[in-house]
């Protein structure tokens, strides 16, 4: 179980941080005063109310057409993941004295294995799974906050799961989820180690792109 909801958490990420986020709008406490338009709550919640509509809309055609969800989850990700960050931060010490398109050529490929591998999810998720959103914390002066929320099943079972966010440019994105306390970022930091150590950079980014290798969100 824990597992299916560790491949909800990332599919969550990638598509804007919770499509039955929209429900947890009243049920939100924020840290200090509510949040403004434009705090990453509430473009969450703009974000998802989309995102629902548009599942419910082509439920149908995205489960006939796997492009078409492909297409989608793409679309969303790329506005809400900060995808060249968290490759950074996954690549930890690999990741230094690396050119920025190598590091790029890294995330990219991460982060199509992710979407591939956990796209499918945003279709399967439990009927009665719903999110309540529990606090939005600002860190290191405000440059990150972390929206602290919980999946909850039909039967009143809640998993918590932490969202990582931070502002680049004028937006607002996602750049690590932990669900019950246990960072993905750190996750895949510690699984491609050993195979960056012996093969560097761009063979792993290759690999993954050839699907001999994936990301495992144990």
């Amino acid at each position: 179980m824990r597992q299916a909801l560790a491949a909800s958490a990332i599919a969550v990420a990638l598509a804007a941080a919770a499509p039955s986020i929209v429900h947890a709008q009243a049920a939100a406490k924020p840290a200090a005063a509510p949040a403004a338009q434009g705090q990453p709550s509430q473009l969450v919640l703009a974000n998802a109310t989309r995102i629902v509509a548009t599942l419910e809309k082509r439920r149908d055609e995205f489960t006939k057409n796997r492009a078409a969800l492909d297409k989608f989850v793409s679309t969303e990700f790329n506005q809400m993941f900060d995808r060249n960050y968290a490759g950074r931060l996954v690549l930890g010490r690999h990741g230094r004295g690396a050119s920025d398109a190598d590091v790029k050529l890294f995330s990219d490929a991460l982060s199509d294995s992710l979407m591939s591998r956990y796209g499918s999810a945003l279709l399967s998720f439990d009927k009665g799974l719903k999110v309540r959103v529990k606090s939005e914390t600002p860190l290191r002066n405000g440059q990150i906050v972390r929206v602290s929320s919980e999946f909850v099943r039909a039967n009143g079972q809640a998993t918590p799961v932490d969202y990582l966010m931070r502002k680049t440019g004028a937006n607002w994105q996602v750049f690590d989820v932990m669900v019950e306390g246990v960072s993905f970022v750190q996750t895949f930091r510690t699984q491609f180690d050993a195979p960056l150590q012996a093969k560097g950079i761009k063979q792993v980014a290759a690999d993954l792109r050839a699907g001999k290798m994936q990301a495992q969100a144990q």
